[in-house]
């Protein structure tokens, strides 16, 4: 669970619901031989959301005659874990807040910058704004917004709609709200801002873009989506002393809720909102702590060190225990 990706050469830009079911089902005729609730869980990642995992999880129903935790992401109606779809954006902001504690700060009155404009960045950004913390940027693959009044609650409202029901590009909101700005093909990392959430792809922070946020006095950057600062990217901030939150660390609220969506699948069992973010809070309080744990420096946490050697000390016990030698 968690532990592989994969992918495809279909791009559902353009394409109807029918032609994307279609396709689902295709790949799940192939897919469903290779998973299953005690094997391998897929979940949702880029482009692929609620109406996806539905479409694979009803062809995967239709071939097995069975209803297990086998996909995790489903429908509300049907087995999905509340605040699933919420779930990596507010662990990313509760494993923050985790971190600036360790520093006597808070996330209110913070100004912050996000990439992205799918689950983990829209989320992250309503939890950051519920905590008092001014959300400044979103972005897609063609450029990003900057409004320096901030996206609040009202304006995410909009792009919901706009990203998740008409799937429009993000430089419809400069239409609405006159005073936020689109950079066509730019990324955010240039706006001078307190905390950086990049939350779209892989490697789309790079040195050059560290070297920006350092020299506009960013103070934090924690990881939304899958590695996405490069590897010299990383070695700047460490270099810098810039507080640094690592995806195997600060993005594990998604597939950590996955797990609870499988617990409640396997027991019939619904829980409300308020127990699975209260359990989801509770996970990303203790990866902070075995972080802190293993990678104490000085009077410091250095947490790459920290999940690196939290996640390895789990397997090696396992194996250990297994007997493997």
């Amino acid at each position: 669970m968690g532990g592989g990706k994969g992918g495809s050469d279909f791009d559902p830009k353009g394409k109807s619901d029918r032609e994307i079911m279609r396709f689902c089902q295709s790949l799940m005729i192939e897919l469903s031989n290779h998973i299953g609730e005690d094997t391998d869980i897929p979940a949702g990642d880029i482009g692929v959301g609620g109406r996806e995992i539905s479409y694979l999880f009803g062809q995967y129903k239709r071939l097995k005659n069975r209803f297990v935790g086998t996909l995790t992401g489903k429908g509300l109606s049907y087995g999905v874990s509340l605040i699933r779809t919420e779930a990596t954006g507010y662990g990313v902001v509760y494993f923050t807040q985790h971190m600036l504690n360790m520093r006597n700060e808070k996330l209110a009155g913070k100004t912050t910058l996000i990439s992205g404009a799918g689950n983990v960045a829209i989320f992250c950004a309503e939890k950051l704004t519920s905590e008092g913390a001014k959300v400044m940027t979103l972005s897609d693959s063609s450029g990003f917004i900057y409004d320096p009044d901030g996206i609040d609650h009202q304006k995410l409202a909009f792009l919901k709609e706009l990203k998740f029901v008409k799937r429009q590009r993000l430089s419809e909101y400069t239409q609405k709200y006159s005073q936020a700005t689109y950079y066509q093909g730019k990324r955010p990392w240039m706006i001078k801002a307190d905390l950086a959430f990049p939350c779209a792809t892989q490697n789309e922070l790079e040195l050059e873009d560290a070297k920006a946020l350092v020299n506009n006095g960013i103070q934090l950057i924690a990881e939304g989506a899958n590695m996405p600062c490069s590897l010299e990217a990383v070695q700047y901030f460490q270099e810098k002393s810039i507080l640094f939150a690592p995806a195997k660390a600060a993005n594990a609220g998604g597939v950590a809720v996955s797990g609870l969506e499988q617990t409640q699948n396997s027991l019939r069992l619904p829980w409300t909102r308020e127990e699975v973010d209260s359990r989801l809070q509770h996970i990303m309080a203790h990866i902070h702590q075995q972080c802190v744990e293993y990678g104490a420096k000085h009077d410091a946490t250095d947490y790459v060190k920290g999940a690196n050697i939290a996640g390895f000390v789990k397997v090696a016990d396992a194996m250990l225990a297994y007997g493997i030698g």
